[in-house]
């Protein structure tokens, strides 16, 4: 990743950055995978979901710090000063991980791994009813928290005459309530069951949907109305995501880095197909963009129905 960012910053034609693009997301992928897969390796049971709850915390600070490092950046200096700074992060992570973060798997446990191997795995933790469930809770309200992303400044400046700047403060706001939930979450690990905080959270997100789909219909998108449904459709995402995605991660230990790989891809791959709908009413109208919120986390809400415990099991507390 820290090597194709370098070639971003000295790429000659649009061709070289699209390879190098690609090249520096498909890798960025597999530090996702696998920092995952080490909590798993480290973590269980109460503590997994805190500590999977405050990742997602800290990493719900991105959304608010990278485009206004991204926006200085550009007042500032050349574009091309962007990927220096990404390529500086990696070389950054690089040194985190070899001075920092232990193989977690122990070496009578490893093998060569390979697609078959992958793919005889997938299939295994995909078998798993319960798992299949919390992917889907995490990865649907993923889907709809990309919805809001690619849309609200169509909504809020378009729309609604909100100013840049109002709008990257608003943005900061939805961010900080994620990582505020999450942060919450993480403290209620152990004290509270896991799947009545994403209950919770479900709630409020399919209220905040509803809303936004009847303020789009029959109003025409008042500004209050989104930005109350876009805040705590965001807060709910920091009670849903990282505790779906826990509960799933605790299903099959016996594939922590498969898993993760599953779970990342289904996330990533709501985020890229439903971001482009939601945005087909243009600047417009709100309604594509309600109708998936409300589709998505009422899909999450299958999800957590469908990894409903067996009655004859007694399922730990915080599942």
């Amino acid at each position: 990743m820290t090597v194709a960012s370098v070639v971003c910053a000295l790429a000659p034609s649009i061709a070289v950055m699209m390879i190098a693009r690609f090249v520096q997301g498909f890798a960025g992928g597999w530090a996702m995978v696998i920092g995952r897969a080490v909590i798993v390796d480290l973590a269980t049971g109460a503590q997994l979901v805190r500590v999977l709850n405050v990742i997602a915390a800290v990493g719900g600070l991105a959304p608010i710090v990278g485009p206004l490092l991204g926006a200085v950046i550009l007042q500032l200096s050349h574009w091309r000063v962007s990927f220096w700074t990404v390529a500086a992060l990696g070389v950054a992570m690089t040194v985190a991980v070899l001075g920092v973060v232990p193989e977690t798997v122990p070496r009578a446990e490893r093998h060569g791994g390979g697609l078959r191997v992958f793919a005889r795995a997938a299939r295994e933790v995909l078998s798993h009813r319960r798992y299949v469930g919390y992917v889907l809770v995490s990865g649907s309200s993923m889907g709809a928290v990309f919805a809001y992303v690619a849309t609200s400044a169509f909504v809020l400046q378009s729309m609604n005459g909100v100013s840049p700047g109002l709008y990257s403060v608003d943005f900061a706001a939805n961010a900080g309530g994620m990582t505020l939930a999450a942060l919450l979450a993480a403290r209620l690990a152990g004290r509270a069951s896991t799947r009545k905080v994403i209950a919770v959270g479900q709630v409020a997100g399919l209220s905040a949907g509803i809303a936004m789909l009847v303020g789009a219909i029959w109003f025409d998108t008042p500004l209050l109305v989104a930005l109350v449904s876009f805040f705590v459709l965001m807060t709910a995402q920091g009670l849903i995501g990282p505790n779906g995605g826990a509960l799933a991660s605790a299903e099959i230990p016996e594939h922590p880095g498969t898993g993760s790989a599953v779970l990342g891809f289904v996330q990533w791959t709501a985020a890229g197909i439903l971001a482009p709908i939601a945005g087909l009413g243009g600047e417009h109208t709100a309604v594509p963009m309600a109708v998936l919120m409300v589709t998505c986390i009422a899909l999450s809400v299958f999800g957590l129905v469908l990894a409903r415990p067996q009655a004859a099991r007694h399922a730990p507390a915080t599942r």
